[in-house]
């Protein structure tokens, strides 16, 4: 079962225990505003046993107030590492989840790669990184892979969570297979491409752990904020030990306000509030996106998914479904329809892609063309590759071609020929009609066009007109020609295209739009997205892709679903927004406990101050007992949202803004009104001040 499929609810004992044992030293430095009260609480603490051990008074406060403030200072502690180990708790459920996944199989260890009866029966744990493995129908893929030979219908739900099974082949960009999922039917070759310990679903545990996971460079400068605020607050307070004895023994009236009072002070002031639940923040980002079946490497990229601005989409397997199929044969002038079929099809017997496969069939169905699957006996194959765009059969008396137009003009050229013009037109109709046109040649002699067809994925269009309200620009990349990329960039609803990109022009084009201030977002499958995918700021990558774009990529979609972007999208707004509207209620809630705590901070050194006690409460003890106890609360109240995040509306900055001062700002001022009189009205019911 897909982590999307199985909810997970967190061990609330587990998180309990957690919080007790992140009391340790070296956990609470990690958060310097969290350790401020912490020693805070230490030393609150001592000062009641040093004081029940000497049967002394330490101020003019009673000695079991001393013991409340302690009690409640370790509350705040341990309310903020609750919602840090609750946090955590979702993360380790999930990667039990996924440790189900990991099976122990036996694996078919091929002796030598071509020959795939003989092997031998091996632990899947003993296999190695470069290790050939057969797998026939009903076993267990035994490890992460690329296939080398076969192909084979695979259920991938394990991983997944979908139902329907997926075709994995090798020679295009659906040859990467995941250990522990199962064949459905025929066999596959596999190189396994990961060790022991490393493999998708072995990094996918560590992820969710969260064991390894760093703060993200917003979340450091907002710790930086909150630590330079508390320290600005301590600096203060300390100097008004001095001030209030010095003002004591000068009037000759009132008492010096004692050292609880003051640690009470400065907790209370500090922004306690989002540094408790700093760090649960971003776990919980991380942890939503899982919900989503999409795995982030790092809270980095769940980020910077919250601030990109263009998205870039790979036409093939990301747009459109990316089996182009074969769909007909124009001859040019003066060539028979069979000759451009019987061209067409020797030119792509060594060509294993959907497209090559699909020209091979049409060839034999439509024109019944020779069947034979073996190259001449003298013949060369000519591979496919990126910068020829052109693939086809060299024979000692003829060179057979196919590939993008503008390439086999200019090879037609170089050979002394000449690019018909009718083939041209039909070209240029193909490409208008948003299929994609292959022109064949033999020698230089063109013979015709092959139209295969594209067919855009359903919904496309309407996803991308949600990201264009998001204020995020949509650039299509292909390798077709211009008219094709032009027909299919209108259908599928993109801002903007790049036709004939090789993986060179992808990346100057990503750098381009980073030199001008963007942050940009790919979405790929193939190898030969793989530089641009690394370049990118969030580059997502379908599970369905090569193990070359899943290494380059900083996260991975388990649905291959090209729109899944929105979600992700969305999921980092939520964070950024989760985050900065609990920092505006924080800073806000200190404001208000400013006007509760001061007058009763200060009651008896400055009798006065009682005129500042607008909120009527009903002693200073009191008072500043109810907002120690009040400070601890919210942080639990808080949870929750921290844990679920602020729901995301597409909205401008300005709106946002607004909307987080009158929400969480003018919120974070009137709920310590409320909250630490509401406390103070029970405390004086109950007796207890």
């Amino acid at each position: 079962m897909s982590p999307k499929e199985k909810p997970i609810n967190p061990n609330m004992a587990a998180a309990i225990g957690g919080a007790f044992r992140k009391l340790a030293p070296k956990n609470q430095l990690r958060n310097p505003v969290m350790f401020v009260v912490y020693v805070g609480a230490i030393v609150t603490t001592a000062l009641y046993i040093y004081d029940r051990i000497n049967a002394l008074s330490l101020g003019n406060e009673p000695y079991w107030f001393r013991l409340w403030i302690a009690i409640w200072l370790w509350f705040t502690v341990l309310f903020a590492n609750f919602a840090e180990s609750i946090a955590e708790g979702r993360g380790k459920a999930q990667a039990e989840a996924l440790r189900a996944l990991r099976k122990e199989v036996n694996a078919k260890k091929l002796r030598v790669a071509s020959r795939h009866k003989d092997y031998e029966v091996v632990s899947a744990t003993s296999l190695r990184k470069d290790d050939i493995v057969f797998a026939d129908t009903g076993d267990f893929i035994p490890g992460d892979g690329q296939v080398i030979d076969g192909i084979a219908s695979v259920d991938e739900s394990a991983i997944t969570g979908e139902s329907a099974p997926v075709i994995r082949e090798s020679g295009g960009d659906s040859d990467a297979v995941t250990g522990g999922t199962r064949i459905l039917s025929d066999w596959l070759v596999i190189r396994i491409t990961a060790n022991a310990g490393e493999s998708f679903i072995d990094r996918m545990v560590s992820l969710v752990e969260g064991a390894r996971r760093q703060k993200t460079p917003n979340e450091i400068a907002l710790s930086i904020l909150l630590a330079a605020l508390t320290l600005i607050f301590l600096l203060a307070i300390a100097t008004l030990l001095p001030f209030s004895i010095f003002s004591t023994e000068t009037a000759k009236a009132g008492t010096p306000v004692s050292i609880t009072v003051l640690i009470a002070l400065l907790v209370c002031l500090a922004p306690t509030t989002i540094g408790g639940l700093l760090s649960a923040i971003g776990i919980a980002g991380m942890n939503r996106l899982l919900t989503a079946n999409v795995i982030a490497s790092s809270g980095r990229a769940v980020e910077a998914a919250g601030d990109v601005n263009v998205l870039l989409l790979d036409k093939t397997g990301t747009i459109t479904h990316g089996n182009r199929q074969a769909e007909e044969f124009y001859p040019a002038a003066g060539s028979a329809i069979t000759e451009l079929a019987e061209a067409a099809q020797l030119s792509s017997l060594a060509d294993q892609t959907p497209e090559g496969k699909s020209i091979v069939a049409l060839a034999r169905r439509k024109y019944n063309v020779c069947e034979s699957n073996e190259k001449p006996e003298e013949g060369m194959f000519i591979a496919f590759s990126a910068e020829t765009r052109c693939s086809g059969i060299k024979t000692s008396s003829r060179q057979i071609l196919k590939g993008a137009p503008d390439a086999i003009e200019k090879h037609v050229r170089t050979q002394g020929g000449m690019f018909p013009d009718d083939v041209r037109r039909k070209v240029e109709e193909v490409a208008r009609s948003g299929g994609t046109p292959l022109v064949v040649i033999d020698g230089a002699k063109v013979l015709g066009v092959v139209y295969l067809k594209d067919i855009v994925k359903a919904g496309i269009k309407e996803r991308l007109a949600d990201l264009r309200r998001m204020g995020i620009k949509s650039v299509m990349i292909t390798g077709d020609n211009p008219l094709t990329a032009a027909a299919i960039a209108a259908e599928a609803g993109v801002d903007d295209y790049l036709a004939q990109a090789t993986p060179e022009a992808k990346l100057k084009l990503i750098r381009k739009m980073q030199t001008g201030g963007e942050l940009v977002a790919m979405v790929g499958d193939g190898t030969n997205d793989a530089p641009a995918l690394a370049q990118s700021d969030v580059a997502v990558v379908m599970n369905s892709g090569t193990q070359a774009a899943k290494e380059a990529g900083n996260m991975i979609d388990l649905d291959s679903d090209p729109t899944k972007l929105i979600e992700i999208v969305e999921i980092g707004k939520q964070l950024l927004m989760t985050r900065g509207s609990l920092t505006t209620f924080s800073i806000a809630n200190d404001l208000a406990k400013y006007f509760a705590i001061i007058p009763a901070a200060f009651a008896s050194t400055y009798p006065e101050l009682g005129a500042l006690n607008i909120m009527h409460l009903a002693s200073p003890v009191s008072g500043m007992l109810s907002a120690v106890i009040f400070n601890a609360l919210i942080i639990v109240a808080l949870i929750p949202l921290a844990l679920k995040g602020v729901k995301y509306r597409p909205v401008g900055a300005a709106a946002l803004l607004r909307r987080n001062l009158l929400v969480y700002g003018l919120g974070g001022i009137v709920v310590p009104f409320i909250g630490i009189k509401m406390i103070d009205m029970l405390l004086t019911l109950a007796g207890a001040v």
